[in-house]
């Protein structure tokens, strides 16, 4: 078995703000002297991951998705234990203790506050570990309601108190001991959900349930020079007669930018079906569930002002043990159409020497390779879905 699977994708995109900065203009960047667009990788993982498409191509495996999110202690612990009768200050006690294995609290010190019931980090959860959350707090429930706890709630018990104890000393210290104890009743850190695989998750708190991401995304960048343009624009209000006021009823402006982006991704197989578990097949269909997520999916900025989904145009992919090299040095010098040669040709045309110069240049960069072309109507997803699977 291979153990990188690289792709290579051109997708063209029409008028749009698909990822913005902090302006709400479209992102750049500057690449061989000239302004590219550019769409962020959190961006692009993001728009994958949540997308129907990608639950679809899992089939059978949806239940592999995780959730994304700074609430764990709000949502899946405090509330759940307020609404089964849990007296409001003992909820909100071991809720930001419980939040522990997943994060720091922020505002720990406004303990009467709800805001110290949310993380300071994102933190990405598996079904599994969202599961074995939902078992201990039912448990915690029943104990905190009638006095009965099982081995779970008696060993995080345990080691509150242990903390409680310790905590005069060195408070930050007993709380990051208390944290690790709490994530090896709540956590896995030997398998976990196909997204968290593919993209990786790190908790600051408790490091040795971290996992490296199977997958490398580059920020996608246009192979041409591109400007940033501003939509103006204006909105009519329907009631207006037009007898005393014949204004608009909202006028503003937009930034937007269109162009043909190329994309690297890199997949390194044997740390995704370690990440799994071993499970071989559920990696092989993480992969197909990638590749037609990368295909096909656009992020979701603007979409309902652009309509500027797409599909990918070309992809190329290689397999190999080689180390992984991206092919943008491809287009350092800025791709410009001339007589009957289009952008996509060119661009397509410019990968391909690429490919063949580094060959030359190192050896063979890859065992073998695979791609579709959907301009000329060579090969297909379908083809290069069971290239990457093999």
């Amino acid at each position: 078995m291979s153990r990188f699977v690289q792709l290579h994708a051109l997708t063209a995109y029409p008028p749009a703000n698909l990822n913005r900065d902090d302006t709400g203009r479209p992102k750049t960047a500057l690449l061989g002297d000239a302004q590219r667009l550019r769409i962020s990788s959190q961006s692009l993982k993001r728009a994958w991951r949540t997308s129907d498409l990608f639950a679809s191509q899992l089939g059978s495996t949806n239940g592999h998705i995780g959730t994304r999110t700074k609430r764990v202690g709000s949502e899946w612990i405090y509330s759940k234990l307020v609404k089964d009768g849990v007296e409001a200050a003992s909820a909100m006690q071991w809720s930001v203790d419980l939040q522990r294995a997943y994060g720091e609290p922020e505002g720990e010190d406004k303990t009467n506050d709800l805001a110290v019931l949310t993380n300071t980090q994102l933190v990405h959860v598996s079904p599994t570990e969202e599961a074995k959350l939902n078992a201990f707090v039912e448990s915690l429930s029943a104990y905190l309601r009638f006095g009965k706890a099982d081995e779970a709630v008696e060993l995080a018990k345990k080691a509150i108190e242990r903390r409680d104890k310790s905590k005069k000393q060195d408070k930050k210290k007993a709380n990051a001991t208390l944290a690790k104890e709490l994530a090896g009743l709540l956590l896995d850190d030997e398998t976990t959900s196909v997204d968290i695989a593919l993209f990786g998750r790190m908790l600051a708190s408790v490091p040795s349930y971290n996992f490296d991401a199977a997958v490398q995304v580059a920020h996608a960048i246009t192979v041409h020079k591109a400007a940033v343009e501003e939509d103006y624009f204006s909105a009519v209000d329907d009631l207006n007669t037009g007898l005393e006021d014949r204004g608009a009823g909202h006028i503003g402006e937009r930034g937007y930018g269109a162009g043909l982006f190329y994309l690297y991704v890199c997949i390194n197989r044997e740390l995704l079906i370690d990440n799994l578990g071993g499970d071989v097949d559920l990696a092989g269909r993480a992969i197909q569930a990638l590749l037609h997520a990368v295909t096909q999916v656009a992020p979701t900025g603007m979409q309902n002002s652009f309509g500027s989904r797409a599909y990918a145009s070309y992809l190329l992919a290689e397999k190999g043990n080689q180390q992984p090299r991206s092919l943008v040095q491809a287009f350092m010098k800025p791709v410009r159409p001339w007589g009957e040669n289009d952008m996509l040709s060119l661009s397509v045309q410019a990968l391909r020497q690429r490919v063949d110069n580094f060959d030359k240049v190192y050896g063979p960069c890859a065992d073998s390779r695979c791609h579709f072309d959907a301009e000329s109507g060579e090969g297909s997803l379908a083809e290069v879905v069971a290239f990457a699977k093999e």
